[in-house]
């Protein structure tokens, strides 16, 4: 297949660069992945499109602030990006500069402290940190939130806490996920006293969830790796409610990646693990029976994903729904619940 095939046209306008006022008080496309058909909901909707028995498993991965600004010792300006903390002292990280770090060379970061560059792995710079303090204490003191590159305005105290999901709790990702943004405390209990059961899985998103696939034919596209977990509950949970014929709900792409990633062998197992699985369509979901997501930007593998899902022909007419009916897109907009297309249909 080709990118072109995943590509749109998308109005400024409509790539949305606050979040609303209520977590709760976005739109929501249904799109029934067999017939194609498509209904336009409100998100607080949702409950209402589960069952009890359900289980519906979200990411609880927790956004760090992964940027940080300094100099390097010749005085030129950098910009570094975290993309994953390997120790308490060594992380890997994209690094902008005018003219690329070496091996060996070190940058003050923050007026704060120093790290040194240790090696270079692809656009991946392994940088040390030379300091007592935890990479971790280190980016929330001197560090600012990681905002998508087509959020505009620089990241506030407001960004701090909308672009977090209500139930963040491990430390790792540089970018959200951003379909658990919906959710408040109200909405999760609404959606237990349906009898639906919730569970969480974890996956630290990489900064690569924003980049465009830049190869004609996709399958020639090389995926960052991300890390993620997965408890033995979670997957006695998935194998119970498969078992009394239940569905299981991914809340967001990352929640499916992680289930996938962990059921490539066959038998969904419970552990961590590094993933690069790369979703398109002809893919045969072995986990998931639904989706809930935000809307995606174009030629990324993310609507590949969710093409592979719903169907290619399927999402396309639901992208130029969501556009004609001036629908919010991106990390701050309103989502889709998607059915999956039977294996038998058309991709």
């Amino acid at each position: 297949m080709r990118t072109t095939d995943f590509d749109f046209y998308l109005p400024e306008a409509l790539i949305a660069q606050h979040p609303t006022k209520e977590r709760t008080a976005s739109r929501m496309l249904h799109l029934e992945g067999n017939s194609g058909a498509l209904q336009d909901q409100l998100f607080i909707d949702l409950p209402k499109f589960l069952n009890a028995g359900d289980l519906v498993v979200f990411n609880d991965t927790r956004v760090i602030k992964a940027r940080l600004f300094g100099h390097k010792e010749s005085g030129g300006q950098v910009e570094v990006l975290i993309e994953r903390v390997v120790n308490q002292n060594t992380a890997y990280a994209h690094v902008r500069a005018s003219r690329s770090p070496k091996t060996g060379s070190r940058m003050t970061l923050a007026d704060a402290f120093e790290v040194e560059v240790t090696a270079r792995h692809d656009d991946l710079f392994e940088l040390r940190f030379l300091s007592e303090i935890a990479i971790f204490d280190l980016l929330e003191q001197y560090g600012t939130l990681p905002l998508p590159p087509y959020i505009t305005h620089e990241a506030t105290e407001d960004d701090d806490e909308r672009y977090q999901t209500v139930f963040a709790k491990h430390l790792g990702a540089v970018a959200a996920p951003t379909a658990g943004l919906h959710f408040n405390e109200a909405i999760l209990n609404s959606i237990r006293e349906k009898g639906v059961t919730i569970t969480y899985v974890t996956l630290h998103v990489g900064a690569g969830t924003f980049q465009p696939v830049r190869v004609d034919n996709i399958h020639e596209h090389k995926m960052h790796s991300e890390l993620y977990n997965i408890t033995q509950h979670t997957v006695d949970l998935i194998t119970q409610t498969h078992a009394r014929g239940n569905k299981v709900v991914a809340i967001g792409t990352t929640a499916m990646r992680a289930l996938e990633s962990a059921a490539q062998q066959g038998e969904l197992k419970a552990g961590a693990g590094e993933t690069s699985i790369f979703i398109t369509p002809g893919y045969q979901f072995k986990v998931v029976d639904r989706l809930f997501t935000n809307f995606h930007l174009p030629k990324s593998t993310l609507l590949m994903l969710v093409s592979a899902f719903g169907g290619l022909e399927n999402i396309q007419k639901a992208y130029a729904h969501a556009i004609d009916q001036r629908y919010r897109f991106f990390s701050y907009g309103d989502a889709m619940l998607i059915e999956k297309q039977d294996p038998k249909g058309s991709y």
